[in-house]
């Protein structure tokens, strides 16, 4: 598992933006059957808009040149494409609502996420909860983080967690299962996959007409 994660990907066209942490994320990523995730400030990566993408690029490299922006802009788009092949992972999302409702971008731009993630949601291999206000407890334990799950027998589960300038890779399993247990907690209190979607569609009316 370790030498596909680091073995060479279609991402490494994009090494000029890209850590060398990051890159071995990318490639369990693309090995992994299952990823879990819980994101209590932005959007998930995978399920970002491109104008979406750009504000929290631009946002997080504030030195960044222009031509550097639109190159990680890229990657993302283009790390997103696996969800829709055949042989696409299982992705469930426990989304915060407050960063849903955190103003990003223009008015256009938050519409145009949030109807994005109730298209994503739709898919077959996608579930998206989102984890409203009232539930505390497991949503104020921390940042966010990763759970990847691989079909191999005998491979463990990896718990990422990203900085902003590094990463920790977790897969011993006193040190997953906690995170583990939280996931749990998280999809058992967010809202269900079909009211999370209706919970989008009303935020989308809630936003003002001009944008």
């Amino acid at each position: 598992m370790v030498h596909q994660a680091n073995a060479p990907g279609w991402w490494q066209k994009y090494g000029d933006v890209l850590p060398s942490w990051f890159e071995t994320y990318i490639g369990l990523e693309q090995a992994a059957s299952v990823i879990r995730t819980y994101e209590p400030a932005l959007v998930p990566g995978l399920l970002q808009t491109e104008d979406y993408a750009r504000a929290v690029i631009q946002l997080r490299h504030l030195q960044a040149s222009a031509c550097d922006v639109e190159r990680r802009i890229a990657f993302r788009m283009a790390r997103q494409e696996f969800l829709t092949q055949p042989s696409a992972p299982d992705l469930w999302v426990a989304l915060d609502e407050s960063a849903l409702r955190r103003p990003l971008g223009s008015g256009a731009v938050q519409r145009a996420q949030l109807q994005h993630l109730i298209e994503m949601a739709q898919r077959p291999n996608v579930t998206l909860q989102v984890v409203p206000y009232h539930v505390g407890g497991p949503a104020a334990v921390g940042g966010p983080f990763t759970i990847l799950r691989f079909s191999e027998p005998g491979i463990a589960d990896i718990v990422y967690l990203e900085h902003l300038a590094s990463a920790l890779y977790l897969d011993k399993e006193r040190d997953t299962v906690g995170y583990l247990a939280i996931m749990d907690s998280l999809c058992i209190e967010a809202e269900s996959p079909d009211v999370s979607i209706n919970l989008l569609r009303r935020m989308i009316e809630d936003l003002p007409c001009n944008p």
